[in-house]
């Protein structure tokens, strides 16, 4: 079954299930609203779904063992360290060096980062212009260049190669219209308010 993250707009998916039944009953569809915090922690790909085609992602991207090494939150403020600017610093290149790729609002947390990528054309680097059609990248590739540079970053810094920086996966879904684009935008704008009870504050 696809992920929960990636059904529009306030719907979750229940299966019926009927002891003895010969065949299952059709898909039912309750709504109640979107909520980032309950649904972030869902970080399966959606199943056939094209994550190199225009549109606007959420994604969630967590470091290893959810470990606190880009800042701290003091007063309901994030305070980004030093390797959180470069975090942030690298989070900026993605646009630089993709022309396909825009950001929209976006943080850094002391263990993760929250952010909206928008894929808004077929792909190429700006660096090595391609068709768009033959090169287009991936949310997935696109996430992966970010977690290699601040990676490398991270290791030269601390003297460490080879160690990880981030969880191997990712959290994403795919933004289906405005309301929800608004919600995501105000969950990532006040994440630092709600530190205390973020599920990534472990």
């Amino acid at each position: 079954m696809p992920r929960t993250g990636n059904w529009p707009l306030g719907t979750l998916p229940i299966r019926a299930c009927i002891v003895g039944a010969v065949r299952e009953p059709p898909l039912l569809v309750i709504r109640m609203p979107f909520t980032p915090e309950i649904h972030h922690r869902h970080s399966i790909r959606l199943r056939g779904y094209d994550y190199s085609q225009p549109g606007r992602y959420y994604v969630t991207i967590c470091t290893r063992n959810k470990e606190r090494l880009l800042g701290e939150i003091i007063e309901g403020e994030m305070h980004r360290n030093g390797l959180g600017d470069y975090v942030a610093l690298c989070w900026e290149w993605l646009p630089r060096q993709y022309t396909c790729v825009d950001l929209d609002e976006w943080i850094v947390m002391p263990n993760h980062l929250h952010g909206i990528i928008v894929i808004a054309c077929g792909g190429g680097s700006r660096t090595a212009p391609t068709t768009p059609l033959a090169n287009r990248k991936p949310l997935g590739r696109l996430v992966g260049a970010f977690k290699t540079v601040s990676t490398a970053h991270f290791n030269q810094a601390r003297g460490t190669p080879g160690a990880v920086l981030w969880q191997r996966d990712f959290y994403d879904h795919i933004i289906r219209n405005e309301d929800e684009l608004n919600i995501i935008r105000e969950y990532i704008r006040t994440n630092p308010l709600r530190w205390g009870s973020d599920p990534e504050n472990v």
